[in-house]
């Protein structure tokens, strides 16, 4: 039995303990990040991701939805997604993912992972006018100009959004400021030196950077909390 059939047997076996809420629909943000479930959850995972890393995008998909179904779900787990801001890209993708309300950020997180190959494929081909635009001094200029040559407004207006919406946060430039100013402290106290990255319970991972190596320590977890430690 593979890995991911293992995690989702043993948060099922979590889940099955009468507790029907799902606490994947409590959102909040917290210090730039964002945290998903129950917030008296005895476990917390913190990822690290930046948009722009392409084994972050492979982590989204192979991981994060485990991770909501087995643990996050049945209030055992918290998760709390974190930026590691690696390029303008990187934060014009963070920028629009935070805009309206905290509630909106899993969804729009999970659009821009899932969609990464293509618009990651324009801005790798991108022609020398767009990357004139994406260098203006002007930095919220700059943002809007990524976010209309590599298709970030089409992806948010069809999740529901307008384009003057849009505009006004990646016009904000004190919410830009303070993500790459977190990202700069949290890589600073905790030697992050690669996306993802994780952090279980506060401890970071070493050497952890991929679903298939962190899903033996959430399945650990999971087995004490439920009783089945041996």
């Amino acid at each position: 039995m593979n890995s991911v059939k293992v995690a989702i047997l043993t948060g099922a076996m979590l889940i099955g303990g009468g507790n029907s809420a799902n606490w994947n629909a409590n959102v909040a943000e917290v210090n730039q990040g964002h945290v998903i479930g129950n917030p008296e959850a005895e476990t917390t995972l913190t990822e690290y991701i930046s948009y722009t890393c392409g084994h972050c995008a492979d982590f989204a998909r192979q991981g994060d939805p485990v991770i909501k179904l087995a643990f996050v779900h049945s209030g055992n787990l918290k998760l709390e997604v974190r930026h590691l801001l690696r390029d303008p890209i990187d934060l014009t993708a963070a920028m629009l993912a935070h805009c309206g309300a905290e509630s909106k950020f899993p969804l729009n997180h999970s659009a821009f992972m899932t969609s990464q190959a293509t618009w990651l494929g324009k801005a790798q081909n991108a022609t020398e006018g767009q990357v004139q635009r994406w260098s203006n001094p002007d930095r919220a200029a700059a943002r809007r100009a990524l976010a209309n040559d590599l298709g970030f407004y089409t992806l948010m207006e069809q999740r529901g959004y307008q384009r003057g919406n849009l505009d006004r946060c990646l016009n904000d430039e004190a919410k830009a400021q303070s993500l790459v100013s977190t990202t700069m402290a949290d890589v600073k106290r905790l030697g992050l030196t690669g996306t993802p990255s994780f952090l279980l319970n506060g401890e970071l991972l070493q050497g952890v950077h991929s679903w298939q190596a962190l899903e033996p320590h959430l399945t650990g977890k999971a087995a004490v909390h439920s009783g089945h430690e041996h």
